[in-house]
C-alpha cells in the first residue's frame, strides 16, 4: 500500500535520516514538505494510485508468468512427444550454418536415440547428417513458415515424424521442434505394403495359376490318350475327351446321344452298372474293366478308374485302352510257349544227336563196306543187287540221321560261299523228277546274286525236303514255284534275323496250305500230318536247325486252301566262291602215296576207312586211340597224313590234331566226327562227316594234300 508521509524539513532519506526508518517500514512511502499546494497533493496520491495499480499488474503478470512457466516445465518433462529449442549459430561453414540444441525434454532421447543433446550442436551429435538438418530447419528460421515432415535419422534407425516452427522474434534465431519415433509405425506400414504386394502379387499369381490350370487341364483334357468323361449318375455323359474318338471312332455327338451303357459289352453292362450304384451309394471312387463297343463293330478292353462328384450326380471317368497290354500279354504268353518249345527241343535234340552220333558210326563201316565191294564188283550180279539195296537203305539211314543232326544242331556245317543260283539250276531235274508229272515248276532266281555263307549239301537236302511237302501238299496236282532273291533287312523283321544283306530262297506251292494250329506246330520235331510210314516229322525241323545253324531265318506263310510258303534267309558271304577240288588224282592212282596214319576207337569204322585209304594207294598204320598215335608220332615214325575220329575216350581227335601241328607241322589232318559239336576245333581244320562213301573221303583228302602230292 502506498504512504504519503508529510514533513516539515522536506527531501527523502538524504536530507532526513528519519526517512529511512519509516522506508524500511512502510516499504511503499511518498514525502512531501508542508507547506504543499493542494493540486500537489492530489497529484503525489493520483500517482501513489497508479502506482499501486502498476504494482498489483506486476504482480499479476509475474503470477501469470510463474503459472504459465510451470505448465510449461510440466508440459515439456511430461508429453510423449520430443522437444527441442534449437538456436542457429554462425560457423565454419557460413552463416546459420550449425545450431545448438538450447533445451530439450526427457523424451527427446527416447524418440530420437541420442543422449545429451543440450549444448550440443548438430554437427558435433550428426556429422554426417548435420546439412540436411541444417537446410530444413533453416527454411523455417527464415520463412517463418511452420513444417511437417517425416524423415529417418540414419544415425540411430529411427524414423521420426517432426513438426517445426519458429520462436519469435525472428531476431532469436530459434526454431521449436516436437517429434516422435514412428518406426514401428513405419515397419508397420512396410509390412502392410509388402502384404499388400504380396497379396496383389498372389492375387495375380492365382490368376495366372488359375489360368495355367485351366489351360492344362483343357489341353489334359484335349491330348490325353486316356478316354475322359464327365457323366451323370442317371445314365448319360455330358463331356467326352477327343480321345474316345481316336479310340472308339464316336464322334463327340454320338457319344453324349445315347446312354453310356449302350457302348458296352452286353457281358460286362452288368458288372459296370452295380460298380456305379455302389460307387453312387458309398461316395468311394471305384475301379473296374469292360469292353466298350467301336463304331467299326469291334470291342475294346478299357480299364477305368470312376470317382463322384461333390453334387452326388455326377462322376468323373477315366478310361485307359488296355488293347497294348492284352497285345503284350499275348506275346509274352507267345514267347513263353517259345521257350518252353526250344527246351523241348534242345532236350530232344540232346537225346537225338547222341543217338545220331552213334548211328554214324554204326553206318559208317556199312556204308564204306558196300561201296568198296561195289566198286570192285565182287560178287554175281543178284549179289551186286542186293549190296546196292542194302546201301540205298544205308543212305537213306544216313540222310535221317542228318535229318536228326540238323534238328539238334548238331550237324557240322561246312559252311562256305555258295553259288545259290547255280545250286539251284543243278537241283532241278531232281525236284522235277521227285514232284512227278502233275506238278508245275517255276524257277525264279535272280542272276548274278552274291554268294551265300551256307553248306551246299545241306541246302540241297532242304531244297530236297520242301518239294517233298510241297509235293504230298498238292496231290491234285499244282505249281511249286522256288526263287531267290538277295534282301536288305533292318530290325524287327518277321524272320527274326539281325539287320544286315541276306539272300532269301523261298519255296512255295498251291496245295491246300495249313491252318493256324497246324502252323505253329510245322517246325515241331516228329510232328507230321502225313500218314504213318510217309513222314518223318523232320523236314521242316531239319530246315529250320539248318537256318539257325548258319545265321539266318525261317518263316512260313500258309492258310487253308492257300498254299504254302517256305522262306530260307541265308546271310550274303564275305569270301568269293571257291573252285571245287576232285578227287581224281588220289582215287585213281594205285601206286603208293605215302603212310597214312588213321585213328578211331571203333574197329568196324577204323577198318572200314583203312580200306578205303589203302585203295587210294596210302599205306595205313591204324591206332585205336589219340594217346597211341601220339606215341607213334614221338617215336619218329614218317607220316604223310593224319586221319583221325573226334570224340574218342581220353584226348580227342582235336586234342591230338593240336599235338601233331607241335610236333609235325606240316602234316596234313583231316578230323571224321559223326558228332555236331567239335569243341576246341580250329575252324579251318579239315573236316569229314560220318557215315562217308569212298570218294567223299577221296575229295577231302585231295583238298588237304600239297599239290604235289595231289597231281604226281
Amino acid at each position: 500500500m502506498p504512504f504519503v508521509l508529510l514533513t516539515s524539513q522536506g527531501g527523502g532519506v538524504e536530507r532526513n535520516p528519519a526517512a529511512r526508518r519509516f522506508l524500511d517500514i512502510l516499504g511503499n512511502v511518498t514525502f512531501l514538505e508542508r507547506p504543499f499546494h493542494p493540486t500537489t497533493l492530489v497529484s503525489l496520491a493520483q500517482s501513489a494510485l497508479r502506482g499501486r495499480r502498476r504494482q498489483y499488474e506486476a504482480r499479476s503478470r509475474l503470477e501469470a508468468l510463474r503459472d504459465s512457466e510451470e505448465r510449461y516445465r510440466t508440459l515439456f518433462d511430461s508429453i510423449d512427444e520430443g522437444f527441442c529449442v534449437i538456436e542457429f549459430l554462425d560457423g565454419p561453414h557460413g552463416p546459420l550454418s550449425d545450431y545448438v540444441h538450447l533445451e530439450a525434454n526427457p523424451a527427446y532421447s527416447v524418440h530420437a536415440g541420442l543422449a545429451d543433446a543440450v549444448g550440443k550442436r548438430v554437427r558435433e551429435i550428426l556429422p554426417d547428417e548435420a546439412e540436411g538438418w541444417v537446410e530444413l530447419y533453416g527454411r523455417v528460421l527464415r520463412t517463418g513458415e511452420p513444417v511437417r515432415f517425416e524423415r529417418e535419422l540414419v544415425a540411430t534407425g529411427r524414423h521420426l515424424e517432426l513438426s517445426a516452427f519458429r520462436v519469435e522474434p525472428a531476431s532469436r534465431r530459434q526454431v521449436a521442434v516436437l517429434f516422435q519415433d514412428i518406426s514401428a509405425r513405419k515397419s508397420t506400414e512396410v509390412q502392410l505394403r509388402d502384404s499388400e504386394a504380396a497379396l496383389r502379387k498372389l492375387n495375380e499369381t492365382l490368376e495366372l495359376r488359375v489360368e495355367e490350370r485351366t489351360t492344362q487341364l483343357n489341353r489334359l483334357w484335349r491330348l490325353s490318350e486316356d478316354m475322359l468323361a464327365r457323366a451323370a449318375f442317371d445314365g448319360m455323359m455330358s463331356a467326352v475327351s477327343p480321345a474316345w474318338t481316336r479310340v472308339l471312332g464316336w464322334t463327340e455327338a454320338e457319344l453324349l446321344a445315347r446312354p453310356y451303357a449302350s457302348f458296352m459289352h452286353p457281358e460286362d453292362a452288368g458288372a459296370t452298372l452295380a460298380a456305379l450304384t455302389r460307387m453312387a451309394e458309398t461316395g468311394e471312387p471305384a475301379r473296374y474293366e469292360n469292353r466298350i463297343a467301336r463304331r467299326d463293330g469291334g470291342w475294346t478292353p478299357i480299364e477305368w478308374t470312376v470317382a463322384p462328384e461333390p453334387d452326388g450326380s455326377n462322376f468323373i471317368a477315366v478310361g485307359r485302352d488296355l488293347s497294348d497290354v492284352r497285345q503284350r500279354e499275348a506275346d509274352l504268353q507267345t514267347a513263353q510257349e517259345a521257350l518252353r518249345q526250344a527246351q523241348k527241343m534242345e532236350a530232344m535234340g540232346q537225346l537225338t544227336g547222341g543217338v545220331a552220333h552213334d548211328f554214324n558210326n554204326l553206318l559208317t563201316p556199312i556204308i564204306g563196306s558196300l561201296d568198296r565191294l561195289l566198286v570192285r564188283g565182287l560178287g554175281t550180279d543178284r549179289e551186286r543187287r542186293l549190296m546196292a539195296g542194302a546201301l540205298e537203305s544205308a543212305e537213306r539211314a544216313k540222310t535221317l540221321v542228318q535229318r536228326l543232326l540238323a534238328f539238334a544242331r548238331r550237324q557240322p556245317l561246312q559252311a562256305t560261299a555258295v553259288d545259290l543260283p547255280r545250286l539251284v539250276q543243278g537241283m532241278a531235274d531232281l525236284i522235277g523228277a521227285t514232284l512227278g508229272p502233275k506238278i508245275q515248276m517255276r524257277l525264279d532266281v535272280v542272276p548274278d546274286l552274291p554268294p551265300a555263307r551256307a553248306d551246299a549239301n545241306q541246302v540241297e537236302m532242304a531244297l530236297l525236303n520242301l518239294a517233298v511237302n510241297a509235293r504230298d501238299a498238292m496231290p491234285d496236282g499244282g505249281t511249286l514255284s522256288v526263287a531267290a532273291s538277295v534282301e536288305s533287312v533292318r530290325g524287327g523283321h518277321r524272320s527274326g534275323v539281325k539287320a544286315g544283306h541276306y539272300i532269301r530262297l523261298s519255296v512255295a506251292d498251291t496245295g491246300t496250305g495249313m491252318d493256324k494250329v497246324t502252323l505253329g506246330r510245322a517246325v515241331e520235331p516228329f510232328f507230321s500230318t502225313k500218314g504213318i510210314g510217309k513222314g518223318t516229322g523232320l523236314g521242316l525241323s531239319m530246315v529250320h536247325g539248318l537256318a539257325a545253324q548258319l545265321g539266318g531265318g525261317l518263316t512260313i506263310r500258309s492258310a487253308v486252301g492257300q498254299g504254302t510258303t517256305v522262306e530260307l534267309w541265308l546271310p550274303v558271304s564275305s569270301e568269293p566262291i571257291a573252285e571245287a577240288v576232285t578227287a581224281s588224282a588220289v582215287a585213281s592212282r594205285p601206286s603208293t602215296r605215302g603212310c597214312a596214319l588213321l585213328v578211331d576207337d571203333e574197329d568196324l569204322v577204323r577198318m572200314s576207312t583203312a580200306d578205303m585209304l589203302v585203295d587210294f594207294g596210302f599205306d595205313v598204320i591204324e591206332a585205336g586211340s589219340a594217346e597211341a598215335a601220339l606215341q607213334l608220332i614221338e617215336d619218329g615214325a614218317p607220316f604223310d597224313l593224319l586221319v583221325t575220329d573226334h570224340l574218342m575216350p581220353g584226348m580227342t581227335g582235336a586234342q591230338l590234331a593240336r599235338e601233331v601241328k607241335v610236333r609235325r607241322p606240316g602234316l596234313p589232318v583231316l578230323i571224321v566226327s559223326g558228332y555236331a559239336e567239335v569243341d576246341g576245333l580250329a575252324p579251318d581244320l579239315p573236316r569229314l562227316v560220318k557215315p562217308f562213301r569212298a570218294a567223299e573221303l577221296a575229295e577231302r583228302v585231295a583238298s588237304i594234300l600239297p599239290d604235289e602230292e595231289r597231281v604226281g
